[in-house]
């Protein structure tokens, strides 16, 4: 079976692609901000007793990399590593796993789920483990050297 690559940076919302004998993988790394305005006290408790620092939109930082399957990011710790759900927008009530990709562009897995992630919290940089089903590219150029992407674009 065949596999392209669909680039989620550029897509919000649902797309649905179907392709005979063929593979729609999506691929890219997103941020998932919340309103400032939602910035309290229990968020800045995850900071202060977890290192995980929730992405507000006044605040969004750049992301320096490109994940094959799609990444989207809900946080980040003091070490300039990140937190985000595979495959899936970030979402509390997501079966998607949680992973931690650390400044030196390894992905680790954290939990399975965020009801797990949560749950487990307080030990979460011990649950590291190595996570070999995400690629994690330096771009999207670097990405497409290796990859087939397909190309949504209207001409």
């Amino acid at each position: 079976m065949r596999k392209v690559y669909l680039d989620r940076t550029e897509l919000t919302g649902a797309i649905n692609v179907n392709l005979k004998d063929t593979e729609v993988i999506p691929a890219g790394t997103t941020i998932y901000p919340m309103s400032a305005h939602d910035k309290n006290e229990e968020y800045q408790k995850y900071a202060n007793d977890y290192d995980i620092q929730f992405i507000f939109d006044d605040d969004i930082p750049h992301l320096e990399f490109y994940t094959v399957p799609y990444v989207d990011i809900m946080a980040k710790d003091s070490k300039g590593g990140y937190i985000g759900t595979v495959g899936k927008q970030c979402d509390l009530k997501s079966e998607a796993s949680i992973c931690y990709i650390n400044r030196d562009l390894e992905c680790l897995i954290i939990s399975e789920n965020v009801k797990d992630f949560l749950s487990n919290i307080g030990t979460w940089q011990e649950n590291l483990k190595p996570y070999d089903k995400i690629t994690v590219y330096r771009s999207k150029a670097e990405a497409e050297t290796e990859l087939e992407f397909i190309d949504l674009s209207v001409r």
